[in-house]
Order: structure tokens, then sequence, then C-alpha cells
């Protein structure tokens, strides 16, 4: 592995706006930010784009790298669908001098913050509410009512970890979250 760089986190339940977020920052040339694209063996939704929204890769080929240590982490976060960081995705952005960011699961996240725990700032976006983030959900109108009564169980046990995270970002009014985000990685990228 080549030297270590800066790792930022970003880890939510569905529908808490961290995507948003972290496209913010990405946003920010200043930063120095470069989004670390996650792995799947979940099939693609609406316009997302193979190696741009995550490396689509079979669920045997991902099972293949897992057998193989080829990940920073990985999690099968809803029942045959796995998600993971593969650590030349990380080391590739290292060697472009940047910082990684990521859009990440809750578990996924806090195994990052453990691996690399002086490296890593973990920071949870906590949404207003768990009515407002059901309302999030069903105004992507990209899953379907079973998947959206999955997700909002899900964000039950996620919602126990945000004491485990460096920072709690409680994203209830978007562009105070957005100036929020940039000032605790901006601290952390000078530190």
């Amino acid at each position: 592995m080549t030297k270590k760089g800066k790792l930022i986190v970003f880890s939510a339940p569905s529908g808490s706006g961290k995507t948003t977020l972290v496209h913010h920052l990405l946003n920010q040339e200043k930063l120095g930010l470069e989004f670390s694209i996650s792995a799947t063996s979940r099939p693609k939704r609406g316009q997302e784009i193979d190696g741009k929204d995550y490396h689509f890769i079979s669920k045997e080929r991902f099972q293949e790298h897992i057998k193989n240590d080829d990940f920073l982490e990985w999690e099968e976060v809803y029942t045959d669908n796995f998600y993971g960081t593969l650590l030349s995705e990380v080391e590739k952005i290292w060697q472009n001098g940047k910082v990684a960011i990521f859009d990440i699961d809750v578990v996924g996240g806090l195994h990052i913050k453990e691996k690399f725990p002086q490296n890593t700032l973990a920071v949870f976006v906590q949404p207003p509410s768990i009515e407002v983030m059901e309302t999030r959900l069903r105004n992507r109108k990209t899953d379907s009512e079973e998947k959206i009564k999955e997700r909002l169980e899900k964000a039950g046990k996620e919602l126990e970890f945000a004491k485990d995270f460096d920072y709690v970002l409680v994203n209830d009014n978007l562009e105070s979250a957005k100036i929020e985000a940039e000032k605790i990685v901006s601290d952390f990228i000078k530190s």
C-alpha cells in the first residue's frame, strides 16, 4: 500500500442528503477532494453510470474480490447487494495527491475509521426526522414501496451508530449543512 493520505467518510441512512453534500464538497476545488467510487453488486438505478457513480460488478466477481482481500471494507448492505471500497481505488486517489471522500454505508464508514483512525474524518449525516427522510425517499421515485420500507427499517438501526462518528451533521437546512460540511472538512484537511 502506498503512503497513507487522508480519508473523509460521509455516512447516513438513505434519504439523509449525504450524496448531495458530498457532491457539493467535490465542487469545492480548494479542498482537493476526489470521490472514492465504491463497487457494488446491485443493478444500476436511474441515470447511474458505471465507473462514475459505482463500479457495477456481478455478485460472483464481488465475492472473488472478497476472497482476494482486495477491499478496504465491504458489506452485504441488503440481501445479495454488496458494497465495498477497493484498495486500488483509494491508492489511486492518494497517488494523485488528493484526499479521498466517501459516500458510504454506516457500517462501512466505521470500518474505514477503524482501519485508519488518525487519517479518517467520519461524518454522520442525520436527517431532521424519520418522516422527513421518508418524504425524501419517496420524492426520489427510484425505489419500490418494499425497498422504501426496508430502507426506513434499516435507518432506525443506523441512527444508533451516530455516536460512533467524529461529527454528527444534522441536515435540516441544506444550505446550512453545506457550509457546515465545508468547514469541518477544511479544518480536518488542514490539521
